[in-house]
């Protein structure tokens, strides 16, 4: 890892499943990204196409890492095997149909290392455990970003206000399109952030828990206002696909989950933090074995011993293949 703490690691983790046909082009901008410390690790979530066959010209990058799941997770797990298998000072999430900007990784870097943020005295910062004229760290650069629908509508992502959507739903109205929210999956992570609450929620709407969790357990989280990211929804997409049952009855349970945590808010002041639990976290295959290291995350036990088995065999067949 950087030593240099205003020049952090930054590891973009690609989770994808049966996304041959963008994969590439996803790699591609992730690699493209102007901000010079970044590693790309995909993981596939045991696709049945040819996604490995697609990103095998990335291989000899030594900057990316392919990684095949023997079991599919999904989703939330399978974001949680990026988390576990790399160890960059930060961390991004960036979806298989997601186009980034150039310089979105750099601009959420320089927001993560910016070192003269003071907790200004006229709000209340007591609620989120600082102090007022404290130095504040950083804990989560976002950014606005442009929608794709489609219809072939395009629509600028900038309700900041809809971060708080499932604590102050009241404040939600005049959205133009469903799902006009500030993207939390693209954001950029200190690792620490991780460290403190932990991984991904498994359900379908871990975008939404982990988002609160950083926010109601005070994290900071800086919004930057450019158009750093384009979402491009397909028939395809989660939100769009009838197969990913993203208006399934186990869709609605989840949320319940999550509004069950800000309940718990209401209730204590904080949330729980998310020990990543992948009991059956499996590897095939990592085109770069090297690279294959082990996050300091809150885990359960039998997840620390298949993630210590996995960079333990694989770092073996690397070194013996040398």
């Amino acid at each position: 890892m950087s030593s240099d703490p205003l020049a952090p690691l930054v590891d973009i983790v690609i989770p994808t499943y049966n996304r041959a046909h963008l994969i590439a082009k996803a790699a591609q901008a992730a690699l493209d990204q102007s901000w010079w410390n970044c590693r790309v690790t995909v993981i596939d979530d045991a696709s049945t196409d040819d996604t490995a066959v697609t990103l095998r010209p990335f291989f000899d990058d030594p900057r990316f890492n392919y990684i095949r799941l023997i079991n599919n997770l999904g989703t939330a797990q399978a974001k949680n095997a990026g988390i576990l298998l790399t160890d960059g000072e930060a961390i991004t999430f960036h979806d298989s149909d997601d186009l980034p900007h150039r310089d979105k990784v750099l601009h959420q870097v320089r927001v993560l290392t910016a070192c003269n943020i003071r907790a200004d005295e006229c709000l209340n910062w007591a609620l989120s455990g600082k102090v007022a004229g404290q130095t504040l760290e950083v804990g989560a650069a976002l950014t606005h970003h442009e929608l794709i629908l489609p219809d072939g509508r395009r629509v600028e992502i900038r309700r900041d206000i809809s971060l708080f959507d499932d604590v102050f739903p009241n404040l939600q109205m005049g959205s133009r399109v469903p799902g006009e929210w500030t993207h939390i999956n693209s954001g950029l992570f200190r690792a620490d952030v991780l460290k403190r609450l932990g991984g991904f929620e498994d359900c379908i709407e871990e975008d939404r828990e982990f988002r609160n969790r950083l926010i109601l357990n005070g994290e900071i989280v800086w919004i930057i206002p450019e158009l750093l990211l384009t979402k491009i929804e397909t028939p395809g997409s989660l939100t769009q696909s009838s197969v990913s049952d993203y208006n399934s009855a186990k869709r609605k349970t989840d949320r319940q989950l999550v509004w069950g945590k800000v309940d718990e808010w209401r209730r204590t002041g904080r949330v729980a933090p998310v020990p990543i639990d992948i009991d059956d976290l499996h590897v095939s295959f990592a085109s770069n074995p090297c690279k294959l290291v082990a996050r300091d995350v809150p885990m359960t036990a039998r997840t620390a011993v298949r993630l210590a088995d996995i960079v333990t065999s694989h770092s073996a067949s690397a070194v013996a293949a040398q």
